[in-house]
């Protein structure tokens, strides 16, 4: 749908992940007084949207959940999300925001399936810049489907800088069959604060996903590839997951497009 938006469908289950439902030429805002320009149109409105079984929420910033779903979505759906969000949410009406630790999991049940949902570490900026910034979350979604013999892992990294120790997803979580990966090489007062091509190809080298998403990547003007270079964002990062043989299959996914999340 755009920005980090997506419409997960993992078995029974569809899960909304960070609802940015503002319009081409709205601002988000961005904390400490700082605002972004959207400059493309989601493919959806949250009266368009099937019926959700949770909101996996990496942070509470103006692109990520905008005052759109804030006014529209349901507020008895279940939001996924840090403490510090989940507090926000909960003065807002939502009374089934939860928070979560880095390794605190849930679980949602449906039929015999079973979605078990792990918050895993981001970080969303360097050293002591953290403070200027929400806390930030990934999640690792684990489905089991009956009768199957190994569940069906989906990493979603959050707004998160690349950092070694993130090999811990991998680590504890098991082998990745997806990973939702956002980029943008966002930028804040001088500081890069997502993932830019070069880190989100490190990312994938750590992780090692069956397939790869790339997300969150051209819908504000805080996206940026780092000068002089002319690419996009995303072209930086194909480019950079070429160069390096990068052991994953990566979908591009365009607004209102579906994509696999496994191999074809």
């Amino acid at each position: 749908m755009g920005t980090a938006t997506t419409l997960l469908r993992l078995g029974p289950f569809t899960v909304l992940t960070d609802p940015d439902f503002l319009h081409r030429g709205q601002h988000a805002y961005l904390g400490k007084g700082l605002f972004s320009r959207r400059v493309a149109e989601p493919s959806m409105q949250p009266a368009q949207l099937p019926r959700l079984d949770a909101v996996a929420l990496s942070h509470l910033h103006g692109d990520h959940f905008d005052r759109v779903p804030r006014e529209q979505l349901d507020r008895d759906l279940p939001v996924l999300t840090t403490p510090a969000a989940a507090r926000r949410l909960g003065k807002w009406g939502f009374g089934n925001a939860a928070g979560f630790a880095p390794w605190e999991q849930t679980t949602l049940t449906s039929d015999g399936h079973r979605l078990v949902v792990t918050a895993v570490p981001g970080r969303h900026a360097p050293g002591i810049a953290q403070a200027l910034l929400p806390p930030v979350m990934g999640s690792v979604l684990e489905l089991h489907n009956p009768g199957a013999s190994t569940p069906f892992r989906l990493y979603i990294t959050g707004d998160t800088l690349y950092r070694p120790w993130l090999r811990d997803v991998r680590d504890r979580a098991g082998e990745i069959d997806a990973m939702v990966i956002h980029l943008g090489g966002t930028r804040i007062l001088g500081m890069t604060v997502t993932m830019d091509g070069d880190q989100g190809a490190q990312l994938v080298e750590l992780i090692e996903p069956s397939v790869t998403v790339p997300v969150h990547h051209d819908d504000y003007r805080v996206f940026r590839s780092p000068l002089p270079a002319p690419r996009s964002p995303l072209q930086e990062f194909l480019d950079e997951c070429h160069d390096r043989s990068a052991p994953t299959t990566i979908w591009t996914v365009a607004r209102g497009e579906r994509v696999p999340l496994g191999r074809e």
